[in-house]
C-alpha cells in the first residue's frame, strides 16, 4: 500500500509538472498576442490623450499592440466593469483615472469593486485639473469667479458623473461655498466644448484635454488643483494659493489588471511602463500635456486606490451630493 500510495503521488506531481511550466513559460514570454486596452472615456479625453501616449511606447518596447478600446459611460464605470469580469490572463488591460476611485461614491450599485477586482499595475503620472470659463462669463480671477457664483446658481460641467473632474469641481465648489448644477457628459471634450460656447458657465477639466482651448483663447484659466503651480500653466495660481482650504484634487492616469492576474505579468509591465515614461521622447509629450510623475510601486498604487475610495465617499457626504 505504501508503495502504490507514493507512485501515486509521484505521478500526480509528474502531471501537474507539465502545467506548471506551460503557466510559467506562457507567463515568462507574455505578452504572445494583442492586449486589449480599455480606456473608459471617449476618444480625446485627458485619460485618452495620456494612455495612447503610454501604451504606444509600451506596445514598441515589447513588441506587441496594446490595442485601444474607448468605452466610455458612468464616469468611467462601464468599462471598468468590462475589464473586472474580463479573464486575468493579461490579455485586458484597464487604462483610467482616479474616477476610479470615486465610482463607490458615485455608484453605490456598481456591480465590481474597483479596489478588490483589480491589481494596480503602475501610475503614468498625475494631471492637474484646470478651472476655466468662457471669456463670455465675465470675470479673470478664481477669487472674481467665486463672487459672481455666490449670486447665482451656477452650472458645471464634467466628463460624467463620478469622474475626475466631477470631484474636482464638487471639491472646489465645497471649499468656495457656492451652489451649483452638475452637468455631465461622455468625455472632457464635450464637457469643455459647452463651457467654451457658454453654455456652461465652468468646469474643472484635465489640462490635457482642456489646453487646446486655452491656447486658442477660447475659454479662461482660473486656478489649477494640485498643490504646486504646473510647469505648463504657470502664471495660472493653484486653488490652495488662492485661499480655498482643502480644494486640491490629485488627478493621476494609470494602469491595472483584473484582480488574479498573474504577479509576473503583473510585474513585467509595471516595469515595461515605468521605463516607457522616462523615454525621453514620451516624458517630453506627457510634459507639454502637464503631467508630473508619480512613480509608485503596484502595492502602493493597491493603496492609494483604497484611500481614495474612503477619501471620496467622505466628501460625498460633506457636500451633501446625491446620486441616483
Amino acid at each position: 500500500m505504501t508503495t502504490r500510495r507514493h507512485f501515486l503521488q509521484l505521478s500526480g506531481a509528474a502531471l501537474a509538472t507539465p502545467a506548471l511550466s506551460r503557466l510559467a513559460y506562457a507567463q515568462g514570454n507574455w505578452p504572445t498576442h494583442n492586449v486589449r486596452t480599455v480606456i473608459p472615456f471617449s476618444a480625446g479625453s485627458s485619460s485618452d490623450i495620456l494612455g495612447r501616449i503610454v501604451m504606444e511606447q509600451v506596445s514598441r518596447q515589447l513588441g506587441q499592440n496594446f490595442v485601444i478600446e474607448n468605452r466610455g459611460g458612468a464616469g468611467g464605470s462601464v468599462g471598468a466593469a468590462q475589464v473586472a469580469r474580463s479573464d486575468a490572463d493579461g490579455y485586458t488591460l484597464l487604462v483610467t483615472a482616479a474616477a476610479h476611485s470615486a465610482a463607490p461614491a458615485a455608484f453605490p450599485n456598481i456591480t465590481y469593486d474597483p479596489a478588490g477586482d483589480f491589481a494596480g499595475v503602475a501610475l503614468f503620472g498625475t494631471v492637474p485639473n484646470v478651472l476655466i470659463v468662457a471669456p463670455s462669463f465675465g470675470v479673470k480671477t478664481v477669487q472674481e469667479f467665486v463672487a459672481k457664483a455666490k449670486t447665482k446658481d451656477v452650472t458645471y460641467s464634467s466628463a460624467g458623473v463620478g469622474s475626475a473632474t466631477h470631484w474636482a469641481a464638487e471639491r472646489f465648489r465645497l471649499s468656495a461655498g457656492f451652489k451649483g448644477t452638475h452637468v455631465p457628459f461622455r468625455g472632457g471634450p464635450e464637457a469643455t466644448t459647452e463651457v467654451m460656447t457658454g453654455r456652461v458657465d465652468f468646469c474643472c477639466m484635465g489640462i490635457s484635454s482642456a489646453l487646446p482651448f486655452i491656447k486658442d483663447k477660447k475659454v479662461i484659466p482660473l486656478a489649477v488643483s494640485t498643490p504646486k503651480r504646473s510647469s505648463i500653466l504657470p502664471d495660472v495660481p493653484t486653488t490652495l494659493e488662492a485661499g480655498y482650504k482643502d480644494s486640491d484634487y490629485s488627478f493621476w492616469n494609470g494602469a491595472l489588471f483584473p484582480a488574479k492576474t498573474p504577479r509576473p505579468i503583473v510585474d513585467r509591465l509595471a516595469a515595461e511602463i515605468n521605463k516607457a515614461v522616462k523615454e525621453p521622447g514620451v516624458a517630453s509629450k506627457l510634459q507639454a500635456q502637464g503631467m508630473e510623475a508619480t512613480p509608485v510601486t503596484p502595492a502602493e498604487f493597491d493603496a492609494l486606490i483604497k484611500r481614495e475610495i474612503a477619501a471620496n465617499k467622505a466628501l460625498v457626504k460633506a457636500a451633501g451630493l446625491k446620486f441616483g
